[in-house]
């Protein structure tokens, strides 16, 4: 194998081999320290932008069995892959994974240096190169990264009684087959759709979505989405989240170094209960810019007391950092589309127009 070079922008070189697509690539250094999902992960559009960083030390091992799956990051580190998958449902390694989505990636790389190097700095840049001597450029805008991802055109799925819009920045697969399975009608739409073509669709409610880059860059949806809150059911998750606070007024901030892996401790503050969490973000709300009199906070990480969690105080809006959708992950916060359907059952009575 060709040897390759993780150049980061803060001066470190990282050497390892290379396999996958022989192309450079930028993007923003993220670990994850989730045990297993490895394909999930690498098909989450979430990770448009970044260089995915596995903390488990031996990727692959499953192999992928999901022929249409596609890889979103822009390359991908790892300890060591597993060249010979051991799974009945395995139709291919993920080395060929790698080389039909065009992605490079590089293995044998001291992961634990570059974990703590990542850790050091908060957020870094880097690119994956044949010269060590590279330096990282600055990524693209955020609304680049979306524009990627979304959807292109209006897509239809189910045909529940129940009519939900999902505004797509990335959604995850697992979030509409978790719609789905609630017997809904799933209408998603691209993520810079008007309000008045969403209104077209007569929805009962909206969500959402998680998504890739920097919230603090997507102003120019900002309107859409404070519109469709004081209209509708709303649900945010991850980037919806986010979007959903900045839109009420929050401010965001970049975290050190976000949180990324599937067992990060949530405590719900009306129930005083602690849940399992899968997440995949580098951002949070700051609550001391929230706006008390609209917006109460739900749910907060126990680890570092971050916002995980918004609601509304008359609106049927609520939001949630992690992914209760998680799929392969826990499972503890699952209700909150249960909650969802409810709300769009009781939408006649609930909802309160301002």
């Amino acid at each position: 194998m060709a040897k390759g070079y993780l150049c980061l922008k803060t001066g470190e070189v990282f050497e390892g081999d290379w396999i996958g697509e022989k192309k450079e690539v930028t993007g923003e250094v993220v670990f994850n320290t989730s045990m297993t999902g490895f394909e999930e992960l690498l098909a989450d559009p979430s990770h448009k932008g970044q260089i995915l960083t596995f903390t488990y030390p031996l990727i692959g091992n499953g192999g992928i069995y999901n022929k249409n799956q596609q890889i979103h990051a822009e390359a991908v580190i790892a300890g060591e892959l597993c060249a010979s998958p051991s799974h009945y449902q395995t139709d291919k390694t993920l080395e060929e994974m790698l080389q039909l989505s065009s992605v490079p990636a590089l293995v044998n790389i001291d992961i634990r240096l570059l974990v703590k190097t990542i850790r050091k700095h908060g957020t870094v840049s880097g690119k994956i190169t044949g010269q060590p001597s590279d330096v990282a450029e600055e990524t693209p805008n955020s609304m680049t990264f979306v524009q990627d991802v979304t959807v292109k055109k209006n897509e239809t799925y189910g045909n529940g009684s129940y009519h939900v819009v999902l505004i797509d920045y990335g959604y995850t697969q697992a979030i509409l087959e978790t719609l789905l399975d609630h017997n809904l009608r799933v209408t998603i739409v691209p993520f810079n759709t008007s309000f008045d073509a969403i209104k077209m669709l007569s929805p009962d409610g909206i969500l959402i979505s998680n998504g890739p880059g920097n919230p603090m860059e997507m102003t120019s949806v900002l309107p859409m989405i404070q519109a469709v809150s004081q209209t509708y059911p709303v649900l945010g998750i991850g980037l919806g989240h986010e979007l959903v606070a900045s839109a009420f007024g929050a401010k965001l901030k970049k975290m050190r170094p976000g949180h990324r892996g599937g067992n990060y401790p949530v405590k719900d503050l009306q129930t005083g209960k602690v849940y399992m969490t899968a997440q995949n973000h580098g951002y949070e709300v700051l609550e001391e810019s929230l706006n008390k009199e609209e917006i109460k906070v739900l749910y907060r990480n126990v680890n570092d007391r971050s916002v995980e969690g918004l609601e509304h105080v008359r609106l049927p809006v609520k939001t949630v950092q992690f992914h209760p959708e998680a799929r392969p992950g826990p499972r503890d916060t699952a209700y909150i589309f249960n909650e969802f359907y409810q709300q769009l059952e009781a939408k006649g009575d609930i909802y309160v127009k301002v």
